[in-house]
């Protein structure tokens, strides 16, 4: 407990303006944030109080329009990722952050669990210099708490476009709940979710 206030307290430091555009005459913000599978991703973020949509998809390779084979295959050089669109009155960036470092290992190059290969890195795709610079902050905080035994290895790269992935990625978990991945993957992950950030959840 007192390894998660020292967590907790390091990500509340720094919470500098973030970007916007609107949604339905709202402001919000998008954040791009790879952590593995993005089944995962997804489920955990579409809990969040704040959190308009969570899409699944594919950011940071060399492919116009890659498919989930192409981008399996680690030959495109996409990361899997979610895109989530958010009202910063309700949720900021940071707190955002905090629940995405929490929720994955941000320690292991390339890998979550027994997900290998370079679409399941840790990365964070910044829409702004405003997020580039929380994103860097948090991480270096973290690191110099040395709350993981090993550094992390979250890439941190500016946004340039994120690809959606085919329908059947989308709300994955919601539509498979009996599927044995998510059964043993994803529900353990929201588990996790619902004991450490109760206050965030979706009432």
């Amino acid at each position: 407990m007192l390894l998660f206030s020292l967590f907790i307290f390091i990500l509340g430091v720094f919470v500098p303006p973030q970007n916007s555009n609107s949604m339905m005459g709202k402001h919000v913000e998008v954040a791009t944030l790879g952590a593995g599978c993005f089944w995962c991703v997804e489920a955990i973020f579409n809990r969040l109080e704040g959190v308009i949509k969570v899409e699944s998809g594919y950011s940071g390779g060399t492919v116009k329009n890659p498919s989930y084979r192409e981008v399996c295959d680690g030959n495109t050089g996409h990361a899997e990722v979610v895109q989530i669109t958010f009202d910063p009155s309700k949720i900021s960036f940071s707190k955002i952050l905090e629940v995405y470092f929490k929720t994955h290992d941000p320690t292991t190059p390339n890998r979550q669990g027994a997900d290998i290969g370079t679409q399941y890195r840790s990365v964070i795709f910044y829409h702004s210099h405003s997020q580039k610079a929380t994103a860097e902050e948090i991480k270096k905080k973290l690191n110099d708490a040395g709350i993981w035994s090993s550094p992390i290895v979250t890439e941190i790269e500016p946004y340039v476009v994120f690809f959606k992935a085919e329908n059947y990625h989308q709300d994955y978990y919601a539509n498979n709940r009996n599927q044995p991945y998510c059964r043993m993957v994803i529900v353990p992950k929201i588990e996790k979710l619902e004991r450490v950030f109760g206050d965030y959840l979706k009432k």
